[in-house]
């Protein structure tokens, strides 16, 4: 039986999924008399939720297990790795790092409460096996997003897609849609409780695809249109699509619904058909670009961002061109770029030879990067004169005298404060930009 009042320390790395993943465990452990704690310090558990997309964010983890050592040092306290890296590694990082106690998968999150009394008794506990139904749709995230504003909802588990670089597969298991119910159910408690903005969550949202108990089947589009008519004023954002799925239905459901954001997330992760092939991304340079024109058609008023990786395999300076053209080309508004590092056990790692000398990528990714930064600031100024909608998320990072809040195309705004209050709409018109952000006046309240 597991004491009462026990607390809990997390803290989260890598994506948005692992960040609703943190919120289910602190559901999951609230159940069973843990509280949570800001405070490493005074915690009696200490988890980890870990990303294993790229070397450096392991690379991170492990530092910080080093400063947990150190607070074993001194008192009682359980650690336990838990996400992705946990079951990448799985025993490993009992074997590797003496400080861990507790390693847990994506999918195991049920059994922590089980786990952790196994740690009680003085025994090491594991379970990282994977899951080819486990959806968590039963549970109620405890939110800990202090502004009370924004909020995740995970809409789907796992990836079938396989693309050569990506360890996901390997580490959240098969692909599998949550009910459409409880999706809604979810979203519903959301409002209820104040917030004004949810961000649909899937390795793919595009493949969503649930099973009603009549046999018919709904796709993202449907249930995209159904969470923004809970409400005309909770804001609706969803992350991340896949090139080779999305599909004008989606783009046209956004278009009927103004509360559905005019801002998509569509990784295109090189400009080169040939590394396309290489990557297993299943679609062509032309069908990107096919994919870009209908949004641009469809929805003219929407910021598309992106992930680009610099240095795939084999990649020459032809295939890297090709990928600065397509930048060129897509006018993208943000992009996320990264040196390829291989990741054990995918296609990459077994067929492929990482044969680009790391300087060679640092260059390319260095040139990227330039681009990219002066297509962001040509989007912000395009902005300058116009007004928006800004949901305002609390106070500016550089003064408590300004409010910082999003326009539905994800850009950040910072005004001074002319009335207003956390959670709530203004109408701002941009005056101005930095390199990151939007400076504004509210124009009304």
């Amino acid at each position: 039986m597991l004491s009462p009042c026990r607390k809990v320390y997390i803290e989260t790395y890598g994506c948005q999924m692992n960040v609703s993943d943190s919120e289910v465990v602190l559901s999951v452990l609230a159940g069973h008399g843990f509280v949570r704690t800001d405070r490493r310090e005074e915690a009696d558990l200490i988890l980890v939720n870990t990303c294993s997309i790229r070397e450096n964010a392991e690379q991170r983890v492990r530092g910080r297990l080093q400063i947990f050592q150190q607070e074993k040092r001194r008192r009682k306290v359980i650690v336990g790795i838990i996400g992705c890296m946990a079951e990448r590694l799985k025993e490993q990082l009992l074997e590797e790092e003496q400080v861990v106690d507790l390693v847990v998968g994506p999918d195991a999150y049920r059994r922590l409460p089980e786990l952790i009394a196994q740690v009680d008794e003085g025994l090491k506990a594991v379970d990282v096996k994977l899951s080819g139904t486990e959806t968590y749709a039963d549970i109620l995230p405890s939110r800990y997003d202090a502004n009370g504003v924004s909020a995740f909802v995970s809409i789907m588990r796992g990836c079938n897609n396989m693309c050569a670089y990506c360890i996901v597969p390997y580490t959240r298991g098969k692909e599998r849609s949550r009910s459409r119910d409880s999706i809604l159910d979810e979203v519903w408690q959301l409002i209820t409780d104040g917030y004004k903005e949810v961000t649909l969550l899937g390795q793919n949202v595009d493949s969503y695809g649930w099973k009603a108990p009549d046999g018919t089947v709904v796709n993202f589009a449907q249930l995209l249109e159904e969470v923004a008519a809970l409400s005309p004023t909770l804001r609706v954002r969803f992350s991340t699509s896949h090139p080779k799925d999305m599909s004008d239905e989606v783009l046209y459901a956004m278009a009927r619904h103004r509360n559905i954001c005019r801002s998509i997330h569509l990784p295109a992760q090189s400009g080169s058909t040939r590394m396309l092939e290489l990557m297993n991304r299943h679609y062509t340079r032309e069908w990107y670009l096919d994919r870009m024109a209908a949004i641009r058609r469809i929805l003219p008023d929407a910021a598309v961002s992106t992930d680009l990786i610099a240095g795939f395999c084999t990649e020459t300076e032809e295939d890297h061109r090709a990928t600065l053209s397509l930048m060129q080309q897509c006018r993208f508004d943000f992009a996320f770029m990264f040196k390829y590092s291989s990741r054990p056990r995918t296609l990459a790692a077994r067929k492929y030879t990482d044969d680009v000398p790391d300087e060679v990528k640092t260059a390319r990714l260095e040139e990227m990067i330039a681009l990219q930064n002066v297509l962001s600031e040509e989007s912000k100024r395009s902005d300058v004169g116009k007004t928006f909608e800004v949901l305002i998320e609390g106070d500016s990072k550089r003064s408590a005298e300004e409010w910082c809040g999003r326009t539905s195309q994800n850009k950040m705004v910072v005004f001074p404060k002319r009335g207003g209050a956390v959670g709530e709409y203004v109408q701002v018109h941009v005056t101005g930009c930095t390199s990151a952000t939007l400076l504004g006046e509210m124009s009304q309240i």
